[in-house]
């Protein structure tokens, strides 16, 4: 895998079990996987006003909104749209949401996709996915 595109609200926002880290742990994952060479986006249903704080910046490649392009999850637009942006094949990406139908839509499209239940467990599949350690 290439690329990972993770959902807003409910996933880059969660803390999982432990509440008093730094910052919620798949975004810290995101910061490694960056790192590491693995391109790396938002996808959010969010207005086109909202954008991530500042010190994220440097963490996404790129960020899309559904209130900035016009379409929403689970629309199988906005994934390759998402993918495009990134400069890869939709087969190269991970997506995960903690909606289960944005992650259907996702895998209809031609990604991989990972239902964020739990922190643990999303890391746990990531680690697979991107052959990284987090």
């Amino acid at each position: 895998m290439r690329g990972l595109v993770l959902d807003f609200g409910g996933v880059l926002t969660d803390h999982g079990d432990d509440v008093d880290v730094a910052e919620p742990p798949l975004l810290t994952a995101s910061r490694v996987a960056h790192k590491h060479g693995i391109r790396t986006a938002i996808l959010s249903n969010a207005d086109g006003l909202w954008a991530p704080p500042a010190s994220w910046h440097d963490v996404f490649d790129t960020v899309v909104t559904s209130g900035e392009v016009g379409i929403a999850k689970p629309d199988r637009r906005i994934y390759s749209l998402v993918a495009g942006r990134l400069g890869l094949e939709l087969g190269e990406c991970v997506f995960v949401d903690d909606v289960p139908m944005n992650v259907w839509a996702a895998v209809d499209a031609g990604m991989v996709g990972v239902h964020h239940r739990r922190v643990r467990d999303t890391l746990a599949e990531l680690e697979v996915l991107l052959d990284l350690e987090f």
